[in-house]
């Protein structure tokens, strides 16, 4: 998509010159000076060509009766006088763009140097007109308004196989548009059916009607086109046509949107008085048991509670990815925490780079994990030494009876321990299993079997990694004794909820 450009905004001359190179030049004078201070745009005029000898019938030459013939003839000027208008457009620092109604119109339009070549609706599916275009091979802006899906995307198509630089136009060719038919949600249907394309609007609404405009803004476009002339005392200008002033207004508008529609394609950082407007609604963390450093802080030995001061730690301070632990002791009861008072340590990378493993060994076992299941990390030692010691446990039923897949990574251990409520039969799905009972060691490989009787110490541990069911009678909590438990480090397990994307890999959908 290349770098990020400035909103484009085109001022559409048409026929609005009235024939005259002076009033042209007038407006081009006029416009320029409302584009003053919105130095964040991009601004181009742009013009119409029409090889009149040859767009309009011979028989219908000359006639007065009908009213686009006669616009046309009325408002004609030489390729002289339209070099003359690029040229002031130039003077005046504008991009300049050309709509060609015929293929004549297309090749002059290349040799008189414009920036861009702009599609009219009308001409959207003009094939012959189209291919004369692409062969000029200029970036293209081109306009949609009444054309079907299969069109748009024909088009585009036509153009992107091209490698020519196209921004699709959003538009109703309704002169002017009512509020309710502005159709401005096909602004993000364009974003969703073409998102490698720049997408814009190009108007016209009643030129005292800010809405559309702030509105496309908000939608994401980028470029906006609307019909621009100069009153007089004797002209008057249509209903779609803005003046120097309807444009200023125009131009604010869209200032005003894109500062309230704010950062774009990346999370906003929020201002200090925001940070401190929600800092004082937060709940803080107060000590609730006497607390030893180095032990950490858990909802044990804490309450949250309404107000907090500057610098406690607050509520959102307790992931289960971060372990805090106070630097010294906190004995007090109903203490502020202070984060001063704390270290906090994040386990989040190092958490997802486990489950990265988990995931790889899960995937090669080929053993189907429940949705809905919750993996609850087991790391004795703590989550730094979780690769020598600790196992994944994933709980798929617990009721009278429990199963459980547990995930042995390669070189991994569980620490000796025994249960005096629970009976559990191990049933290896994958790899080898190492397995200790009572001091005796048993090497199990896939399908087989060994039950673990109540109040039998055992440890197991794989080499080169190893699934394998754990079938039991319920589960109960604070049913495993482990004869280093005073070693343990705590908290010692994190549970993590597996994601439909986690549960497709692992189950091959």
């Amino acid at each position: 998509m290349g770098e990020k450009r400035k909103p484009l905004f085109i001022f559409e001359m048409a026929n609005n010159h009235q024939g005259d190179v002076e009033h042209g030049k007038n407006i081009i004078r006029a416009i320029r000076k409302v584009c003053d201070g919105f130095g964040q745009f991009d601004f181009a005029f742009k013009f119409q060509y029409r090889d009149l000898d040859t767009f309009i019938h011979p028989d219908y030459k000359g006639r007065q009766d009908i009213k686009n013939v006669k616009r046309f003839q009325d408002t004609r000027l030489t390729l002289g006088q339209f070099e003359e208008l690029l040229g002031e457009v130039r003077k005046n620092g504008f991009l300049a763009i050309c709509t060609p109604f015929d293929e004549v119109s297309a090749e002059r339009i290349a040799a008189h140097g414009y920036d861009y070549i702009k599609i009219a609706s009308c001409s959207f599916n003009d094939w012959p007109l189209l291919e004369k275009i692409a062969a000029q091979h200029m970036p293209v802006i081109a306009s949609g308004a009444g054309s079907s899906l299969e069109d748009l995307q024909n088009v585009t198509s036509f153009f992107m196989n091209r490698d020519i630089d196209l921004t699709l136009m959003h538009c109703i060719a309704e002169y002017p548009t009512e509020n309710k038919h502005l159709q401005l949600n096909q602004i993000d249907f364009y974003h969703a059916q073409f998102p490698e394309l720049r997408i814009g609007f190009s108007t016209h609404e009643d030129p005292d009607n800010m809405l559309p405009v702030k509105m496309a803004v908000a939608k994401g476009a980028e470029v906006f086109e609307k019909h621009v002339g100069l009153p007089t005392d004797t002209i008057t200008l249509n209903g779609y046509s803005a003046n120097p002033e309807q444009v200023r207004a125009w131009l604010l508008a869209a200032q005003e949107a894109y500062e309230s529609c704010g950062v774009c394609g990346g999370r906003y950082c929020p201002t200090d008085k925001e940070q401190a407007d929600l800092a004082a609604l937060k709940r803080g963390v107060f000590v609730k048991k006497p607390l030893e450093a180095g032990h950490a802080i858990s909802m044990d030995n804490i309450f949250l509670a309404f107000p907090c001061q500057e610098g406690q730690l607050v509520a959102s301070d307790l992931s289960k990815y971060n372990m805090i632990q106070p630097i010294h002791g906190l004995l007090n009861e109903n203490m502020p925490i202070m984060r001063k008072d704390v270290t906090v340590d994040n386990t989040s990378q190092k958490t997802l780079e486990i489950m990265k493993g988990l995931i790889k060994l899960l995937e090669e076992s080929k053993v189907v994990v429940p949705v809905g299941s919750i993996c609850e990390l087991s790391h004795h030692y703590g989550l730094s030494k979780f690769y020598q010691t600790g196992v994944a446990m994933i709980e798929c039923v617990n009721r009278e009876y429990c199963k459980k897949i547990l995930a042995v990574l390669p070189g991994q251990a569980h620490p000796s321990h025994y249960h005096v409520k629970k009976e559990e039969t191990f049933v290896v799905l994958h790899g080898e299993l190492e397995l200790m009972l009572d001091g005796g060691k048993k090497l199990l490989h896939k399908g087989d079997v060994m039950t673990v009787e109540r109040n039998v110490n055992h440890s197991f541990s794989s080499s080169s990694g190893c699934i394998f069911e754990e079938i039991s009678t319920t589960h109960y909590q604070n049913d495993s004794y482990y004869k280093d438990a005073k070693e343990f480090v705590e908290p010692r397990k994190t549970k993590i909820h597996f994601t439909k994307n986690m549960l497709a890999v692992i189950n091959g959908n």
